[in-house]
């Protein structure tokens, strides 16, 4: 802080100029898939069903693919983000990274979801942990999240409707 105190104060120097990195945010579209259902024509998300059938082909993927629906403040989407890509058995997810590109989409909330290319929904520890630290870390900053949902080989688990969230 004093170099950039140092710099202002400096009339030596003809101009008086500082340089700083200005961020842009930047968005790409993607198809997710083709035919979508009907309640994504700006309805809105209020079941982990409809998260399920909007999300499930991700039981054909190989690896984990952590995700994140952003929604407004009706619940509508507002974008997809992929959060990360593990491997077979795990995703590293930090709540920085996580709620970063919700901030960016000014979401009100979050649906969080990835899959479990086993095929086995259940839970384990680390996503409960997970869960936890996302909905802290979200609370601090005012967006909500609404569930996580595991996604299996034709089967789905919901965090909110099983009370742990």
């Amino acid at each position: 802080m004093s170099e950039i105190n140092d710099l202002l104060a400096d009339k030596s120097q003809g101009s008086r100029s500082l340089r700083l990195k200005v961020m842009r945010p930047v968005y790409s579209r993607e198809v997710v898939r083709e035919g979508y259902p009907a309640y994504l024509a700006r309805k809105a998300i209020n079941t982990s069903q409809q998260v399920f059938e909007l999300l499930h082909d991700l039981r054909f993927e190989t690896k984990e693919h952590f995700l994140a629906l952003h929604l407004d403040s009706k619940n509508r989407i507002l974008c997809l983000d992929r959060i990360s890509v593990g491997s077979l058995s795990c995703s590293v997810v930090h709540p920085r990274e996580a709620l970063k590109g919700a901030l960016l989409s000014s979401a009100a909330a979050i649906v969080l979801a990835h899959n479990h290319p086993s095929g086995d929904a259940t839970p384990s520890r680390e996503d409960l942990e997970l869960t936890t630290r996302l909905k802290d870390a979200g609370e601090l900053i005012g967006i909500r999240i609404l569930d996580h949902v595991i996604i299996g080989d034709g089967c789905y688990v919901s965090l909110a409707d099983r009370g742990l969230l």
